[in-house]
């Protein structure tokens, strides 16, 4: 009888799930789905095998809610074969934890600090893991952590220029999106070759964005730092901000620290300056609208795309050159308007775009005579987590 290793991606608003065989390394889950919608108005799941349908979570506990519905939708699928582990996507693993681990009460204790540093996601994952280990306590749960693949990067990539105490004490970068940048080391080997292990730079472009600088496909710098809200321009996160105009808003304007967090984690971004959606395809739609409605959704995607090319000019840089580019999650994958404008800013590198595979995804979309080669490539964090999860426990 086939068992299972269930993975869990745990956001603020959605929970997305896979089941991986345990005895096997396969990359696409037997079963997949998702609970969207959490906390707002019409919240919905569905899975690769069933329609997506309205779900009621009610009021006061909408989070445990999704996670029982989860649950039951496991357990009915799995029809009677066992789950094994539970691997779990953690944002933030701090200055002590960067390899998977094994979860407890202490390792909860430790992780609980830590979310303030990413309150779009450590929070929820904790939630999660602390309803098994009450409900389920002899299932193995995995903890896997996003800045677990940029513990390579020099210390001066790590240090913030503070007083040194403050390194010390663990005010440093970290890194995110680290499942997603460990699953590109090993696809891009795999479809690029020898070109991989030379100056890469993937592009992480979600709801979340980030961009990660790789030598010998291993990390070696990487846009976000203490938090997931550094670097690039995102969904509804602000990227890199002037420090001075965050004391400004807190001394004049008399922002509580709560406050500001909203402002910075939820109401920035694409959404803030478009106030349209923190979604590009959504915002490309409205450049042509006459007055301030195409106004703001022409600066929200300039500036987008305007800070993707700073920074991907800086790590350039940093690695003395770029061999291949690789744009990668929701963003990355499915938006080829955002890559040709990325790629137009990109000429003086020598690169060159194949208009027709940028327009089909295509796995590669520079042109032959290109001096960088571009990809596309789907990420897979789950794939990722479970396959440590069977190292972790000795399954293979």
């Amino acid at each position: 009888m086939s068992a299972f290793i269930v993975v869990l991606n745990c956001g603020s608003s959605s929970i997305k799930f896979g089941l991986f065989d345990a005895a096997g390394d396969a990359r696409r889950p037997a079963w997949n789905g998702k609970v969207q919608g959490i906390g707002g108005d019409h919240p919905d799941f569905g899975a690769s095998t069933l329609a997506v349908r309205p779900v009621d979570l009610g009021r006061e506990h909408p989070y445990a809610a999704a996670l029982q519905i989860i649950r039951d939708e496991v357990l009915r699928w799995l029809d009677g074969r066992p789950v094994v582990a539970v691997a779990h996507r953690v944002v933030h693993g701090g200055a002590k934890h960067f390899e998977p681990v094994r979860v407890d009460a202490a390792l909860l204790a430790e992780l609980r600090a830590l979310v303030p540093l990413a309150p779009l996601h450590q929070p929820f994952a904790l939630e999660a893991m602390e309803i098994l280990l009450r409900e389920r306590p002899g299932l193995p749960q995995i903890a896997c952590f996003d800045t677990g693949f940029h513990h390579t990067v020099p210390v001066v990539e790590q240090l913030l220029p503070l007083p040194y105490a403050a390194y010390q004490r663990g005010l440093r970068r970290y890194g995110f999106h680290g499942l997603s940048y460990e699953y590109m080391a090993v696809a891009l080997a795999e479809r690029h070759g020898e070109l991989a292990r030379g100056r890469t730079l993937v592009a992480h472009l979600g709801s979340g964005a980030s961009l990660c600088a790789m030598q010998g496909l291993r990390s070696v710098a990487t846009t976000m730092g203490f938090s997931a809200l550094d670097g690039l321009m995102m969904g509804t996160r602000t990227g890199a901000i002037d420090p001075g105009a965050l004391l400004y808003l807190m001394e004049v304007k008399q922002l509580s620290p709560a406050q500001l967090g909203e402002l910075l984690y939820r109401q920035s971004g694409l959404l803030g300056v478009s106030g349209i959606s923190a979604e590009p395809r959504r915002i490309v739609a409205h450049e042509g609208d006459a007055g301030e409605t195409g106004e703001r959704a022409r600066l929200a995607l300039e500036l987008y795309v305007r800070r993707l090319l700073r920074e991907i000019g800086a790590l350039t840089a940093v690695l003395g050159g770029l061999d291949l580019l690789v744009f990668t999650a929701g963003v990355g994958e499915h938006n080829a308007f955002v890559r040709a404008r990325v790629c137009a800013g990109l000429a003086w590198l020598g690169l060159q775009l194949d208009e027709a595979a940028n327009a089909a995804d295509a796995a590669v979309i520079s042109s032959a005579d290109s001096a960088v080669r571009v990809g596309v490539e789907p990420t897979n964090e789950e794939w990722i987590a479970a396959r440590h999860a069977r190292r972790l426990l000795g399954l293979g």
